[in-house]
């Protein structure tokens, strides 16, 4: 069974995160994720998610905290998400491959329909956004 290893970025900005809803051509069709994609070999799993976010969607980021790793099984693949806080540093959001994008609250990120993989990712945020909320 094929496994893959793929870099992810939970980008903040004002509060929100932004989503990004898979196209209806792509595996897992119309579920949602946070972007990046495959790390390819030789590469890190930063360069990776710097390169993926420029072709995905037009934009450079700051890469802050990295997230445990989550691994998912699907029926046909194994996937493990390699995922990172980051902030923008540059470029206009411009979706090249996805069908929709949202910026949304953290608290409200379960209302979405999103990929398997990246729940146990949300759930990881969460605890780490709950620590560095103010009391």
């Amino acid at each position: 069974m094929r496994h893959l290893h793929v870099a992810c970025a939970i980008i903040e900005q004002n509060g929100k995160v932004l989503a990004a809803q898979r196209s209806a051509s792509m595996a897992l069709p119309l579920k949602w994720e946070f972007p990046g994609g495959k790390i390819e070999a030789g590469e890190s799993p930063e360069e990776c998610l710097h390169r993926e976010l420029m072709e995905e969607l037009g934009v450079s980021v700051r890469i802050g905290a990295t997230l445990p790793p989550a691994t998912h099984q699907y029926t046909n693949f194994t996937v493990t998400l390699h995922p990172f806080t980051c902030t923008l540093a540059g470029g206009i959001i411009t979706p090249h491959e996805h069908h929709a994008l949202q910026w949304i609250e953290p608290e409200r990120m379960t209302e979405l329909d999103w990929a398997a993989a990246d729940l146990p990712v949300i759930g990881d945020y969460m605890v780490i956004a709950a620590k560095n909320t103010p009391s």
